[in-house]
């Protein structure tokens, strides 16, 4: 079961039509694939989430081969600088790059003993996963018209609910002026009737337009709002000025259960360091009754190792993010995700239970190389506009 080769591969996953959110458009998503060979000659597969980390996964790979795949916490040790800071090392950058080696690393192992990752990790608690329904304002695309008023947005979710039977509903806020998002809002609402409904503002809000949009946007039942300002404290600020829950993707369990803000914390499988950290974390939360779901944007691969620890791991009971239905390529061999009756099923087969096609593969980092990454260090290469407080 031993480590013979990491290889690294950044690719571009394309959205069919651009969406928009506060920090401004998106067009595509740019990843890393992972793939840890092994004297079994078992390949387990990975993913790091935050752009191109190819160099990042290549110089710790020297320190893993010849390490057991089962031996995860001696790799951490090797790899993430066991502080918070290092005036050498870029500790951050280690931990997410190690996320993607590490997820790999339960792949190769699920693989090699014949069983899925859920069942590595104590076994399925469930085995449907229930995942939101993205909208936003959508620009056109070359196969798809996207979404440029709040009437076509709510024809979108009413057409996710007859076609998909979608459940929950999460959208992007923060975005145009107030005005035309309460009517978005509104005629959502109208399309998706009382099903579960939560908006995104990816912290574009200072506390007082937070609470003056809240105040209006509570009318439409809304369960929950993400990141509608920056920062825990804002966040506790806010607490009268709606009965809705917040979440928000900062993780700082201490200040959540200290401040009583955020309700549920939102994030990735490579920002806490893998699979075994990011069990360990959720079980925390679980103990001071903060929630967890994971958020969307990654491949089919790290899609799946989501479903697996939601599978293990009873605490991530609220339905987690997806943006699958505007994906436009993957790199995996079973094809594009399709959420139904807001699910998704875990797999059964070994490891991930998902193959990686080397053709799609190819043709993700060829675009990659033709397009750059997204987002890029430049707002106005990457998001199409620059972020700004509202």
């Amino acid at each position: 079961m031993k480590i013979t080769n990491i290889r690294a591969t950044p690719v571009n996953i394309p959205f069919t039509a651009p969406y928009r959110f506060s920090y401004g458009s998106m067009a595509s998503l740019t990843k890393t694939v992972v793939e840890v060979e092994t004297d079994a000659g078992v390949t387990g597969l990975g993913e790091v989430a935050n752009g191109d980390r190819a160099a990042d996964v290549e110089a710790l790979s020297e320190r893993l081969v010849g390490l057991d795949v089962r031996e995860v916490t001696l790799a951490e040790q090797r790899t993430v600088p066991q502080m918070l800071y290092s005036p050498w090392n870029n500790a951050v950058a280690a931990r997410r790059a190690f996320g993607g080696i590490e997820m790999a690393l339960w792949d190769a192992r699920g693989k090699i003993e014949g069983v899925p990752i859920y069942t590595l990790l104590g076994g399925a608690v469930r085995k449907q996963i229930a995942l939101t329904e993205y909208f936003a304002f959508r620009l056109p695309g070359e196969t798809d018209p996207g979404e440029s008023t709040a009437t076509e947005i709510a024809n979108f979710c009413a057409r996710m609910i007859e076609r998909f039977g979608a459940r929950w509903f999460e959208g992007k806020v923060a975005t145009v002026a107030l005005s035309e998002e309460l009517k978005m809002v509104s005629e959502v609402r109208a399309a998706i009737g009382e099903r579960q409904l939560q908006l995104d503002a990816n912290g574009a809000w200072t506390v007082p337009t937070a609470r003056s949009a809240l105040r209006q946007l509570d009318r439409f039942n809304i369960h929950a709002y993400e990141d509608p300002v920056e920062t825990y404290a804002e966040l506790a600020q806010l607490r009268g000025a709606t009965q809705a829950s917040f979440s928000t993707h900062i993780i700082n369990l201490p200040e959540a259960v200290r401040l009583k803000a955020p309700d549920t914390i939102v994030t990735n499988l490579n920002e806490l360091g893998g699979i075994k950290r990011t069990a360990e974390f959720v079980s925390a939360c679980a103990r001071f009754n903060v929630g967890f779901r994971f958020h969307s944007g990654e491949t089919g691969i790290a899609s799946t190792a989501y479903l697996h620890v939601s599978a293990a791991v009873e605490h991530i009971r609220e339905p987690s993010q997806t943006l699958l239905r505007w994906y436009g390529d993957d790199v995996i061999a079973e094809g594009l995700l399709a959420p139904h009756d807001g699910h998704l099923t875990v797999p059964e087969g070994p490891g991930l239970g998902v193959t990686l096609d080397p053709k799609a593969l190819k043709r993700c980092h060829e675009r990659y190389l033709a397009e750059g990454a997204f987002p890029s260090a430049s707002p106005a290469e990457g998001y199409g506009g620059g972020f700004r407080k509202m």
